[in-house]
Formats: structure tokens, sequence, C-alpha cells
């Protein structure tokens, strides 16, 4: 991961996003409250997941766990990620990618993360949900 031309990462200090969020323990977290966010807040996500969200919440840990640049968890367990197959059985148009979007935020907010890592997370989570827009 690149450091800007201010001399910092774009997430800030941390030598990653996974070290600005905590490690694994950090990471963990920010599944769990994005999900717990989705549960209570928008029925158009939780439309999309089982009923227990268990495997789900692991799935996104380790997603997460390596996309952050700390274990690559999910890649060692399941491959590659391959986001857009793996979530085109799903109806996902510009809303629903804007409710995962603001779920994460939440879920930050919730896990007080703030500053250069949360725009950072905002940023280039939000942009790979509007990826896998498959609906107009």
């Amino acid at each position: 991961m690149q450091i800007g031309p201010t001399g910092r990462h774009p997430w800030g200090d941390a030598e990653s996003p996974y070290r600005g969020l905590g490690g694994d323990e950090g990471v963990r977290a920010l599944a769990w409250a994005f999900y717990d966010i989705v549960e209570e807040t928008s029925p158009v996500l939780t439309a999309m997941l089982p009923r227990a969200t268990d495997v789900s919440r692991q799935k996104l840990y380790e997603f997460l766990s390596g996309w952050t640049g700390g274990p690559p968890l999910y890649w060692e367990r399941r491959g590659h990620p391959a986001l857009r197959m793996r979530h085109a059985p799903f109806a996902i148009d510009e809303h629903a990618a804007a409710e995962w979007t603001r779920c994460l935020k939440d879920a930050l907010d919730r896990l007080g993360v703030s500053g250069d890592l949360r725009s950072f997370l905002v940023r280039e989570l939000g942009r790979a949900a509007t990826q896998l827009r498959n609906q107009d």
C-alpha cells in the first residue's frame, strides 16, 4: 500500500488499514457491527441474507482482514474473492449499493473509526459496493 504525495498513507499514519482498525480484533468488530446494523436498519440488505448471518459475518471478517493488509484469511480458506461472481445471484441496484455503504458508515461510527481511516474505508469499500451493481 502506497504513501501519498503528503508523505502519509491515504488511511492515516498506521502502516495499514488493518493496523489502523486495531488488527484482528478491530476488523472482526467492524464485520460484526456492520451486520448488526444491516439487521437493525436495512430491510433491503437483510432480504439478501440467510436468516442466520454467522457465515456472512465470518466471510466479511476474513475478506476485510486481507483487504486491509492483515492475514489473507479469505484467500487462504475460500480462494479468490471474485466479488462480482459471488454477488451475482443478488439484485444489487444503486439503492442497495448505497445502503451497503450507509451501513458501513454507521458501523464505523459505532466503533469510533474517524479521520483519514474512516474516509479511506468509506471511499474504497463504497466504490466496491458500487461496482457490484448488476441492476439499473
